[in-house]
């Protein structure tokens, strides 16, 4: 028998078995499976009455909130596709993905109406807005709209497990952001993946401190619900407001990016505060480090493991769980596994290749880039087929990751392949350099980038944020870093800050922005 995979079947599942359970909570609103279940419903229904069709694409703009949430199913349902847009884009680029994905409605939270009010004379698509909550200038409210749709469960058997579900368009470091198109099926697999290696069931609390337009954040409300799990709504994270909430409600995991996760480390009081309940931390979106995986286990308590993924792959490849069975010589040891990308998780293969698309070798040593192939890899980028054909080649996804792996099959990121550092024809990580700086009790976070040098070409500088009232020296950090990397290696500049570093708004550090600072006027040009 071959029944249609989607998401929504999820929900009909944490319906059927979970009806009754204390579902989501955002805010003061707590629902059970049955009213989540009735409002995605009414969601559905209500946007075949104005008119969406099926493959529209209906965008959010908006912080973390049932609403939101309710997207992920009730879009869907109306057979239309669900673009839920970064907050912390300008108007020009918000315009820009709008007018590339032809949305035909959007919603928007009141804190977003001013900037709604500028791009969206310039999108023609844009047949009708929706506000959530108070939200000005909105052709209707959300619950107006919800007014107008009806509780009826959708025939999953109609369903086109292959029609695209969601499209999210990548951070766009350079350039325009690339639309990712993912189906139903790729979607409902990637789920049932991740959820086989999740010590994750219904008892599970899953806070969504990540947003839900961020890759990490989006990846989380299918298992959760396909699990009948709790789903707590962080609307924009603090750490104060994240600790209150696991108290509360006694969190059991959570996704977190780096720099998060350092945010929540630097709260003064962070032993008041019962942790107790939280089994889980994941930690991906960025580069992790043993380190920082070292500290977060032992101030909350509990197993935290990095991990990695792609818009491009629904998005979790791989995780820093440890293999059943291994002899590890110490906790530095297991700090370092759970620090890497890992190991590919269930429907996914992974390989770390040279130019020729050839297996490097198993040593830890030799680099190659990241590829992928598996059920969860993206259809396609929306309207861009040149983009796909670079992108998948044989049919494996080039990720644009260089990395290493041994022969149990653990992969190590090193870089990203346009971050490598050529210095007197050595290659350098940045990544590396960035983790042993890191390391340092005084340092918050680390930017390496390349500056251009008569000698070398090009050498690692390092901007390096201090813990408030540090007295942090460059002689300390060559210090610390020169114990744990090669003195090539080490950065040539050095310059410590006060303020965090500029990020984009997935929560990755701008890398090219502190870039240009060195290179404005010089070409680089890398190997």
């Amino acid at each position: 028998m071959i029944v249609p995979l989607t998401p929504v079947r999820f929900l009909h599942r944490a319906m059927d078995l979970y009806g009754n359970k204390a579902a989501i909570v955002s805010g003061e609103q707590t629902y059970t499976y049955s009213e989540f279940g009735e409002r995605c419903q009414r969601l559905a229904t209500a946007l075949e009455c104005l008119g969406v069709e099926p493959g529209d694409r209906v965008a959010y703009l908006s912080f973390n909130n049932h609403q939101l949430l309710e997207g992920y199913f009730g879009v869907l349902q109306a057979r239309a596709v669900v673009m839920p847009l970064n907050v912390r884009l300008a108007p020009a680029e918000l315009r820009a993905i709008l007018n590339h994905s032809g949305a035909r409605v959007l919603m928007y939270e009141g804190d977003f109406a001013p900037l709604v009010e500028k791009f969206r004379p310039a999108c023609p698509s844009i047949e009708k807005t929706v506000g959530i909550g108070d939200a000005a200038g909105a052709d209707l409210s959300y619950e107006e709209l919800l007014h107008e749709g009806r509780p009826e469960r959708a025939d999953v058997m109609t369903f086109d497990e292959n029609a695209t579900a969601e499209l999210f368009y990548t951070s766009g470091s350079t350039g325009l952001p690339k639309g990712v198109e993912l189906s139903h099926r790729t979607i409902a697999l990637h789920a049932l993946n991740v959820a086989a290696c999740l010590a994750m069931d219904d008892s599970t609390v899953e806070l969504h401190t990540i947003p839900l337009f961020h890759a990490n954040g989006w990846g989380r409300p299918q298992i959760a619900t396909l699990l009948g799990a709790k789903q707590v709504m962080v609307r924009r994270f603090e750490p104060i407001t994240a600790l209150k909430l696991i108290e509360q409600h006694r969190a059991t995991d959570m996704s977190l990016v780096p720099t998060m996760a350092g945010a929540l480390l630097q709260v003064p009081n962070l032993r008041e505060h019962d942790v107790s309940s939280l089994r889980l931390i994941h930690i991906g979106g960025a580069a992790s480090s043993p380190r920082l995986i070292e500290k977060m286990e032992k101030a909350f308590g509990c197993r935290v493991v990095a991990g990695y993924g792609l818009t491009e792959t629904s998005p979790v490849i791989s995780t820093g769980r440890i293999k059943a069975g291994m002899r590890l010589a110490s906790d530095a040891e297991r700090w370092n596994r759970q620090a890497m990308a890992g190991l590919p998780v269930p429907g996914v293969e992974v390989r770390v290749v040279d130019h020729r698309l050839a297996d490097v070798a198993r040593d830890m040593k030799t680099m190659g880039e990241i590829v992928v192939r598996g059920d969860q890899v993206m259809d396609a980028y929306y309207k861009d087929a040149e983009a796909t054909r670079v992108s998948v080649e044989n049919g494996w996804l080039h990720t644009g990751d260089m990395a290493v792996w041994d022969t149990e099959g653990y992969i190590h990121i090193v870089d990203r392949k346009k971050d490598i550092i050529v210095s007197g024809g050595e290659n350098i990580s940045s990544l590396e350099v960035e983790r042993a700086i890191v390391s340092h009790d005084d340092v918050i976070e680390c930017a390496v980038v390349s500056a251009p040098d008569e000698k070398w070409g090009e050498v690692p500088a390092a901007i390096v944020v201090r813990r408030p009232g540090s007295g942090l020296t460059r002689e300390a950090i060559e210090e610390h870093a020169a114990q744990q990397i090669a003195r090539f290696k080490l950065p040539r500049i050095i310059e410590i800050v006060d303020e965090p570093l500029p990020k984009t708004g997935t929560g990755k550090i701008r890398k090219l922005d502190l870039r240009e600072r060195y290179w404005q006027g010089k070409d680089r040009r890398v190997s």
